[in-house]
């Protein structure tokens, strides 16, 4: 049993010195001489040169960047610490040149900066390159104007139509060398509408280049304006709309006690699929039921509006709302039941009126079943608070049973005097 428990101790003590020695060895690899980290020479491969300037100051002289002859990626050494060197690719340094001073075509070099990206930017204690300065080819900048075009795939859903395909430009500048830009006859975008359109389609479309024998050419060193071309084309439906009138109802004055008729009861509109796809009807506007309670006109008209960026395919402008009453009654009532509400304090407050005629309405089932004891008349005097003295009072009809309403204002007289102190 000792001598396992010594075996086991001897396996940890060996485990123990190995983890020790590792740390030394990687600790005296990693730092020099010095004190300071180990330094490290590393080789990174065909870091891309970005050139700027070439669109717009290049362009605006007249001069374009060549492809061939240029160089495109540089080779540079740098040292570093190890550690760090070990993570560092061509991503994590950028390389630019701008064109922007020169003034004329032809091979020639110009400078370039070099710049370490992130936590490389001040790892790096030394840097060479594989070349000093970037070789450029300048060309005169030639342009030639070609027209646009657009092939339609896939089709639009039954029920519905296309309508006129609209571009962001019907004709584009293309610039480059005379060699690659003169075969150039027109250029083609292509927009799919996919099998079946319900909405319209609308895409920024990539850019091809076609001589004129419809062949498709290679857009190698040819340079257009605008990288994309939109393309909308409008998915419209032909679809029937409903006219219909809202109603401000009241006690009373129900929708459902009214017969309606709405002549034309619909109209026919043609409109862009995705604006008309929640759309079954036109609201014409709204009704006050207690105007019509107290004219008595049974037609009124109103303009038909659609909706925006639609077409009226039935051409009527002006449709005609005729109501009349399935069932309305008029009754008068006599009220002897009052009461007040917002009492002054310190005030009593005396109704002098004891009956009070009350016009009622509604559907007659409604209006017939009314008594007495179901009408009361409200006194509010939240405006009397300083006032002492005999007052006519505007007066609030309320009736307990029935939907049934109430025409006509009133008013009752009262008394309102100082509370008497109790003995």
């Amino acid at each position: 049993m000792q001598n396992e428990r010594s075996r086991k101790r001897s396996v940890l003590y060996f485990l123990l010195a190995v983890v020790v020695a590792v740390g030394i060895w990687f600790t005296a690899d990693q730092t020099s001489n010095q004190g300071g980290p180990r330094q490290t020479e590393y080789l990174i491969s065909d870091i891309p040169i970005i050139y700027t300037g070439v669109d717009t100051d290049l362009a605006d002289k007249g001069l374009m960047l060549v492809d061939d002859g240029t160089d495109a990626s540089l080779d540079l050494k740098v040292t570093i610490g190890r550690l760090t060197g070990a993570r560092m690719t061509a991503d994590d340094v950028q390389v630019t040149a701008d064109l922007s001073n020169i003034e004329n075509a032809g091979t020639q070099t110009v400078q370039y900066s070099i710049r370490f990206l992130g936590d490389f930017s001040d790892a790096v204690t030394k840097r060479e390159a594989s070349i000093s300065r970037a070789t450029v080819n300048i060309s005169e900048l030639y342009s030639k104007v070609v027209d646009v075009k657009c092939q339609l795939e896939g089709n639009v859903a039954d029920g519905y139509s296309a309508g006129e395909l609209q571009l962001s430009a019907e004709v584009l500048e293309i610039r480059g060398q005379a060699e690659d830009i003169d075969p150039v006859s027109y250029v083609k975008v292509t927009l799919n509408l996919g099998e079946a359109a319900t909405e319209t389609v609308s895409e920024a479309l990539d850019i091809q280049f076609y001589d004129q024998n419809d062949q498709l050419l290679d857009s190698a060193g040819i340079h257009p304006t605008v990288d994309t071309i939109q393309a909308t084309l409008p998915v419209f439906v032909t679809k029937e709309l409903q006219l219909a009138v809202n109603f401000k109802e009241y006690p009373g004055l129900r929708r459902e006690n009214l017969n309606v008729s709405v002549n034309p009861p619909a109209i026919t509109v043609s409109g862009d699929a995705a604006q008309l796809k929640n759309v079954d009807s036109i609201i014409l506007g709204t009704f006050d039921l207690m105007e019509f309670l107290d004219t008595g006109v049974p037609n009124h008209t109103y303009s038909i509006i659609i909706p925006d960026g639609c077409q009226n395919l039935s051409g009527v402008t002006r449709a005609t709302l005729q109501v009349s009453f399935k069932d309305m009654v008029r009754m008068e009532v006599t009220a002897d039941q009052f009461e007040s509400v917002n009492i002054p304090e310190g005030k009593t407050v005396t109704i002098l009126t004891e009956e009070l005629p009350v016009n009622i309405f509604g559907a007659s089932g409604d209006v017939e079943g009314v008594t007495a004891e179901d009408v009361t008349v409200q006194v509010d005097l939240s405006d009397y608070a300083a006032a002492s003295g005999t007052y006519t009072v505007p007066a609030t009809v309320k009736i307990a049973s029935g939907d049934v309403g109430v025409s006509g204002s009133y008013q009752v007289r009262v008394t309102i005097q100082e509370e008497t102190p109790e003995e």
